[in-house]
């Protein structure tokens, strides 16, 4: 079982870890800039992630749904899932670029984008938007792929675009001068290359699955209920979980341009620990839901256990990356020395972030894996509701400190609660 989970974990952490490198990146070329530059891209990648984790359910519930079918053998579904879930991303990503200047405006408000950063934020914004139809096919793709126990393909798809993007941005950003435009053009070719790509491997790979293609089995009610079901709770908790962290960044907005480029930077070494762990979580949704799909319960309770294990080690050591090296990281970010100095006063919540978060992670790839769509999104209610309500009665006197508290509470509890239902409810949680 640890060769099983490490097969997929491992190329699902190097193609996780390059994601926050090239976030890290943009951050690190705008940080050079100004302190402006680097709350403006920090801003825009949010309002960015807000758009797009909440369609994050193209990927995870893809990868269910594909594991299961694979588990049982069940080449019909295995490509219905995937052409279901490329169509549903292209429709979605029409409807994104339709509404650009409404969802804008709406993102603008909700992020309390700050007068002297809306042009930066308003460009970046405007430019990225049409990588939509490439980014949200990928979700699929990927999911897909993950779903098929491949683990290689998404690995080279992500260094390939994440490595297309980062060049690409240094060439725009400091050959060519166009500040945070340069950035955002870098991502919308990427995404494009990115897509093109992975159509490529597709077709390579697995074209012989398309002759189990049936076009009325594509919309046959059954099929196509249980695919929006949990796509559809899927959608609902990443929107509460993107709400969460949207509100962090409008309240460090709000508490002025230090404490949001701290934030935006120590965010990066959450995101860093998050992706690595995210691996296992990963492995988990292929592994879980394939033993789900054949009804072997012994090797799915085995493959759970050991992925919480593997999870927890690698959490460990992000701890102990960020606690010995956490100065020198930082000042990598940024050469404002004010911001650096204050900046230490909050290192000890990214410290313990891996320690007590890294469970909640590694649950959601289990309840990924045995599509329990309906159970992550209620856990996923509770645990906003302790997030606001720790803030909202801490901020007045903890300030940031209480923000953090917050968001660490957050997913001790969403790992906790997941914990308790499998107990109770076993591989029978929906």
């Amino acid at each position: 079982m640890n060769k099983e989970i490490l097969r997929l974990a491992i190329p699902n952490i190097l193609s996780n870890i390059s994601i926050p490198l090239l976030s890290s990146v943009d951050t690190i070329l705008m940080g050079q800039l100004s302190v402006a530059h680097l709350g403006a891209v920090g801003l825009g990648s949010m309002i960015f992630n807000f758009i797009y984790w909440n369609f994050g359910f193209l990927r995870m519930g893809t990868t269910g749904m594909t594991a299961q079918a694979y588990g049982g053998d069940d080449k019909q579904a295995m490509i219905l899932t995937l052409l279901r879930s490329l169509l549903l991303g292209l429709i979605i990503a029409i409807i994104i670029l339709l509404l650009r200047t409404p969802l804008y405006h709406l993102s603008s408000y909700a992020m309390s984008v700050q007068s002297d950063q809306g042009d930066m934020v308003a460009t970046y914004f405007y430019i990225r938007l049409w990588a939509a139809p490439a980014t949200l096919m990928l979700y699929g793709l990927m999911g897909w792929f993950f779903g098929m126990q491949n683990a290689i393909i998404p690995l080279i798809l992500t260094i390939l675009i994440n490595g297309c993007n980062i060049i690409l941005s240094y060439i725009l950003v400091y050959n060519l001068g166009w500040e945070i435009s340069g950035v955002a053009w870098g991502t919308v070719i990427a995404q494009y290359v990115g897509v093109f790509c992975a159509f490529i491997f597709l077709l390579y790979s697995y074209r012989s699955y398309f002759k189990y293609y049936r076009r009325k089995a594509l919309t046959q009610l059954d099929g196509l209920k249980h695919f929006f079901s949990v796509n559809r709770d899927l959608f609902i908790r990443t929107v509460a979980l993107t709400f969460a962290f949207a509100f962090f960044y409008r309240q460090s907005s709000d508490s002025g341009v230090a404490i949001l480029a701290i934030n935006v930077v120590l965010l990066q070494f959450i995101n860093w620990m998050s992706y690595g762990v995210d691996g296992f979580a990963y492995a988990a949704e292929s592994i879980v839901g394939k033993y789900k799909g054949r009804q072997d319960s012994p090797r799915l309770n085995l493959a759970i256990r050991q992925s919480l294990v593997w999870g927890g080690v690698l959490a460990i050591g992000f701890a102990l990356l960020f606690w010995l090296c956490g100065d020198y990281l930082f000042s990598i970010f940024t050469t404002d020395t004010h911001v650096a100095k204050d900046a230490r006063t909050f290192l000890p919540w990214v410290i313990a972030f891996p320690i007590f978060s890294f469970w909640c992670y590694i649950w959601d790839g289990i309840f990924i894996g045995l599509t329990a769509s309906r159970a992550m999104r209620n856990t996923m209610y509770v645990a906003l509701g302790v997030y606001l309500l720790i803030y909202f009665s801490l901020s007045s006197t903890l300030g940031n400190h209480a923000l953090w508290l917050a968001l660490l509470s957050m997913m001790v509890v969403r790992g906790g609660g997941q914990y308790l239902l499998y107990k109770k409810y076993g591989a029978q949680l929906q």
